[in-house]
């Protein structure tokens, strides 16, 4: 990126950005913590944005780079918490029986997860609280196979420190060009966004195919008898006849 386009960037962040820096400028790093519990129970808020602002409003003085390291990543620990008790709540059966009533999807598939999950789970928890849309959605199964919750504390405060870290550090060395961090990790999340869609498309894809194949052969194992009773039927007629006239 050139220095012309540098220069182009807006000196104060405004709409969504701005609200969030008035609101850290306002409350200090337990603000920044705040809307960094938020963004894990409502996705669509980044934290690729919200951290890097948490820099920003640090290298102004409002609050040390220490703080708002300790209270974003404090604040990734409750929404992930939050999310695990929801995920608790729900449980195996509740799970079962909502994805028995899900379309193309099979209990032996929930199986299949509850298996990857219980050998996986906790690197699944650490290396989740690094990519965009797993972030918060990682804590759902985690409670649900109810993970020990010292364990999951445990790998999802690592996991997120490391994140919030290099993100308010890049937010506090950038300055005013806080929007580079943003430019960039847009392009990962991008990333991530178009790996699951494809993957979603690839099951949805194979289970119809798998599902028109399983029709196919239901089709061809009745076809012998449906023949067969085709063919007796006309000697079955003259025998219902005779019972009659007996």
């Amino acid at each position: 990126m050139d220095s012309t386009t540098l220069a182009a960037a807006p000196a104060e962040p405004t709409g969504f950005a701005g609200w969030a820096i008035g609101f850290m400028e306002a409350l200090g790093a337990p603000g920044a913590g705040t809307i960094i519990a938020l963004e894990n129970l409502f996705p669509p808020v980044p934290s690729e944005v919200i951290l890097p602002l948490a820099g920003v409003v640090a290298g102004r003085g409002e609050m040390s780079v220490l703080g708002a390291i300790l209270w974003t990543t404090l604040g990734s620990l409750v929404g992930a918490l939050v999310l695990y008790y929801l995920g608790a709540w729900l449980g195996n059966e509740r799970m079962r029986a909502i994805a028995a009533r899900m379309p193309l999807i099979k209990l032996s598939d929930v199986d299949r997860t509850e298996a990857w999950f219980a050998e996986h789970g906790v690197k699944a928890v650490f290396f989740g609280r690094m990519v965009p849309l797993f972030r918060s959605f990682i804590s759902l199964p985690a409670g649900v196979e109810r993970m020990s919750l010292t364990t999951f504390v445990m790998f999802t405060t690592l996991g997120s420190l490391i994140w919030n870290s290099a993100f308010v550090l890049a937010g506090y060395a950038l300055g005013s060009n806080w929007h580079l961090v943003e430019h960039y990790a847009g392009f990962f999340s991008k990333a991530v966004l178009v790996a699951v869609v494809l993957a979603v498309v690839y099951f949805v894809v194979s289970r119809l195919k798998q599902r028109r194949e399983g029709d196919q052969e239901l089709l061809e194992d009745d076809w012998p008898t449906q023949e067969l009773e085709a063919v007796t039927q006309p000697f079955d007629a003259p025998t219902q006849e005779i019972r009659r006239v007996r």
